[in-house]
């Protein structure tokens, strides 16, 4: 089978990392299928330009296409708008010019405009088209400019954009169920129409895990939290649970922050007024990620109010660690899995104190932080481990 992926938030060789799109089609290409992986010149992770040349380019079981995108340095911008539009422009000058059309298209949502382009082109070539939900545009930008009226009437644009790309799969898979719903309620006649975590190669995760963990010689509790520094986590609540309880007379917290972002120094400036113990390490390799994440304690995920976001990268290397996670996300369906799998707190959103008492409680009773921590992992056993999940995105495509 002739397999076509596209997709702009992806890794080369130089990139090390665990992306979703990278994986599938690695499995694809080992199912002895013709793969070839369309994505962008531009590294959104690391804001640079990628080196199309490399040699290791050449190992790869699949072919990787980078098709040019000028960039950006904010990833809420008119340039990045401007810069999607022009890899859609490119990507739709490359598919004209394919001289054997793909059996199937596999295409990530979001960017809009690459996908628009992938379903037109499905469209009049009778060919299959699956999309993979990663994120809700415009609902994301919104989170950002929200001003009433004006956000509906400014994004309407991207709205029926989704619309349009949402209603033309022939299957639709998404990262969890919130945006399954978003896409179904546009489309209710696609075949197939599952919820797929991101998640990990858990036997990958763990020898990172091996090879990498950290082991420490003193009393101290460490918070983790691994992502953005940017305008969606609210990381100075963290500071100010931290900070109160401190107050309280709990010395022996460390807060370990594993990421980049605009905000990363505006964060760190408040850490050190407030005092607190914390150590900014900005952007790791992931196999060295997992062993700093594996040797703490508590993992938070403290997702601004009114977020988007859903079943997120983060959540699932916190289970695969088999952490407790204080939660602030207000997404129902994370929220419901906290709760039935009993693997944390979920907070009241921007209430540092709650935050503050939720993580006292697990401090204050290991063996409720244990059975937490293992409930944990086995969430990420039944839910997250891509050796048997992404098995149905497989088996979604390979399909007749």
């Amino acid at each position: 089978m002739n397999i076509l992926i596209i997709a702009n938030f992806t890794q080369n060789p130089e990139e090390k990392g665990n992306n979703r799109f990278n994986y599938i089609a690695n499995l694809l290409a080992n199912n002895n299928h013709k793969v070839e992986l369309i994505t962008s010149s531009f590294s959104h992770k690391l804001k640079r330009q990628r080196k199309r040349d490399s040699q290791e380019l050449n190992l790869l079981n699949y072919k990787l296409t980078m098709l040019y995108e000028p960039g950006y340095k904010k990833n809420v911008s008119l340039k990045r708008f401007y810069s999607h539009y022009i890899f859609s422009k490119n990507l739709k000058k490359y598919l004209r010019e394919i001289q054997i059309k793909p059996d199937v298209i596999y295409c990530a949502v979001p960017t809009l405009s690459a996908a628009k382009v992938a379903a037109k082109y499905a469209k009049e070539n009778n060919i299959k088209f699956i999309i993979d939900i990663q994120d809700l545009w415009p609902e994301a930008f919104k989170m950002v400019f929200n001003i009433p009226i004006i956000s509906d009437i400014m994004f309407y644009p991207m709205k029926r954009m989704a619309d349009y790309i949402y209603s033309s799969a022939d299957d639709i898979i998404a990262v969890s169920e919130t945006y399954l719903k978003r896409a179904t309620d546009i489309n209710s006649i696609a075949k197939n129409k599952l919820s797929v975590y991101l998640g990990t190669n858990l036997h990958y995760f763990d020898e990172c895990k091996n090879k990498n963990k950290v082991t420490y010689d003193d009393d101290y509790i460490r918070i983790v939290y691994i992502g953005t520094l940017g305008h969606s986590y609210n990381i100075k609540d963290v500071i100010d649970a931290i900070n109160l309880l401190k107050q309280r007379g709990i010395n022996n917290l460390k807060f370990i922050v594993m990421g980049d972002g605009p905000l990363r120094k505006e964060f760190q400036e408040y850490a050190q007024q407030k005092n607190i113990d914390c150590e900014f390490t900005g952007m790791l390799n992931y196999d060295r990620m997992i062993g700093v994440l594996c040797s703490c304690d508590i993992a938070v995920n403290p997702i601004s109010t009114n977020s988007a976001g859903s079943i997120i990268n983060k959540v699932g290397d916190y289970a695969a660690a088999g952490l407790p996670v204080i939660n602030t996300q207000e997404n129902e369906e994370y929220r419901n899995i906290v709760e039935k799998y009993e693997i944390g707190y979920n907070c009241i959103n921007s209430d540092y104190k709650d935050m503050a008492s939720k993580i006292e409680k697990i401090i204050e009773n290991f063996e409720i932080k244990n059975k937490m921590g293992k409930n944990n992992r086995k969430l990420a056993e039944e839910r997250f481990d891509r050796n048997k999940t992404y098995k149905y995105i497989i088996k979604t495509i390979e399909e007749e």
